[in-house]
């Protein structure tokens, strides 16, 4: 049996492993990995109706505005807070980007260009984004699955770009700062130089790998880390974001490949808040809800009541299950 305690070095709090666990027997809820059909005429689709107009038809990538965005420029202006119960204006947009115009394909499914194109996109939605009045954080993410609650199974991802700093981000922020000033270098660098010629590799291009790292909160999540230190995706250039793209693709063909099913997931693009923060992470995280076929992760006392991750499983198995996925 392993109780182990680690260090979360992005975040600066611990994670609770208990692989044994793992195996403990199971006649809780298990759910069924078939996905509903996408209908072809769904309102993400070419010539989609959606509520505010129609889509045009379009080939690859496709961006346009939220009909129901969670921030606005017109959002208005709240009663008064005070130093407790503090208001503030959403201000912002939010973005729905289409991957593909077929429906059937995910990131698994395209050719090089295609993902390389929704990662070029993300990098000039990002830069433009951030000039906009208002805006103090651009959060890039994909919900793929149902099981993770996407509303629309068409590919697709989504843009928030408002007044606020995700939690998470703003964390990260803070905690790499803190160990600059402390020791002189850079959190990401140390992070990548463990892990880069590690056991938990299990996809490599020439500026980016992916892992399960050392300090996982969810039995297969996967970590995609710059070879070199970046703070956000305005920071790459073309053939960067080819090869973050290319092991993007990589990693999402081994989750499907793990099963024989699509693994739902959610995705999200860990990058520096608006403003001067040099020091930041960035980097991918992926984290599928399942921890075996059927059984997923639930978050429960821990978690939800405590605020600390347990997984219950070996970051080195993981990453050699899905390594092993395409062999």
């Amino acid at each position: 049996m392993t109780w182990e305690l680690r260090w979360h070095p992005f975040r600066g709090q611990w994670v609770l492993f208990t692989s044994h666990r793992d195996a403990r027997p199971w006649i809780g809820e298990v759910v069924a990995p078939e996905e509903p059909p996408v209908p072809a005429d769904n309102a993400l689709a070419p010539l989609g109706r959606r509520m505010h107009g129609t889509n045009p038809d379009y080939r690859g990538v496709y961006v346009f505005t939220n009909d129901l965005p969670v921030f606005s420029p017109e959002a208005p202006e709240p009663e008064p807070g005070d130093d407790v119960y503090r208001t503030r204006r959403a201000l912002g947009t939010a973005e729905v980007v289409c991957y593909h115009e077929d429906p059937t394909r995910s990131m698994a499914d395209l050719r090089d260009d295609e993902v390389a194109a929704i990662v070029t996109t993300w990098r000039g939605r990002t830069d433009a984004l951030q000039a906009q009045d208002g805006v103090a954080h651009v959060l890039i993410f994909e919900n793929r699955g149902a099981m993770v609650g996407t509303s629309n199974p068409h590919p697709h991802c989504q843009i928030y770009a408002g007044a606020m700093v995700y939690a998470t981000m703003d964390r990260e922020a803070e905690v790499a700062r803190q160990y600059q000033r402390r020791t002189g270098r850079s959190l990401l660098s140390e992070v990548i130089e463990r892990e880069e010629r590690g056991p938990r590799v299990i996809s490599e291009g020439e500026h980016f790998f992916a892992c399960v790292p050392w300090f996982a909160q969810y039995a297969y999540e996967v970590h995609i880390l710059p070879r070199r230190p970046a703070a956000s995706l305005v920071d790459l250039d073309e053939e960067q974001c080819r090869s973050l793209a290319l092991v993007l693709r990589d990693v999402v063909l081994r989750y499907d490949a793990l099963w024989g099913f699509r693994l739902p997931y959610v995705l999200a693009v860990h990058q520096a808040p608006v403003g001067d923060h040099p020091h930041y992470p960035f980097h991918l995280e992926l984290h599928p809800p399942l921890r075996s076929p059927g059984i997923r992760k639930y978050l429960a006392g821990p978690e939800v009541g405590g605020g600390s991750m347990t997984n219950e499983s070996d970051p080195d198995q993981k990453a050699e299950e899905l390594r092993a996925a395409l062999a």
